[in-house]
């Protein structure tokens, strides 16, 4: 009797569920048995690095900075998307030659557009 073609994806579907799931049993387990709760007052405290918080925990921080290093990490990646494209640039057909050219007019416009809003300035 033959096997089901996707029995073995059935399979592996299971144990791809129920290997993280046992896991997180034997953590709970361990977790309950072999570490008891010990409340105090120390570990009910805020931690700051040993240091004892004061004055206000809210702080200010300037977004740019973070869309300054997201347009750096997309184009930084999406430039490694050309390496694979210049190994084998002579073995590809002419329409990967078209797709990526439109890889590259889209990422220089990108680098237009964020170029033309002010967010590749540092201020």
């Amino acid at each position: 009797m033959d096997a089901h073609p996707y029995a073995f994806l059935a399979l592996f579907a299971t144990v791809a569920v129920a290997f993280p799931l046992v896991l997180l049993a034997v953590a709970q387990l361990w977790f309950r048995f072999f570490q008891p709760p010990k409340p105090s007052v120390d570990k009910g405290a805020v931690y700051e690095c040993g240091i004892a918080a004061t004055g206000d925990s809210w702080i200010q921080f300037k977004a740019h900075y973070y869309l300054y290093a997201i347009l750096f990490l997309i184009f930084d990646v999406e430039v490694l998307f050309l390496l694979p494209f210049a190994v084998t640039f002579t073995t590809l057909p002419v329409g990967a030659l078209v797709a990526m050219l439109v890889f590259i007019l889209l990422l220089a416009e990108g680098l237009v557009w964020a170029w033309h809003r002010g967010h590749l300035e540092w201020k």
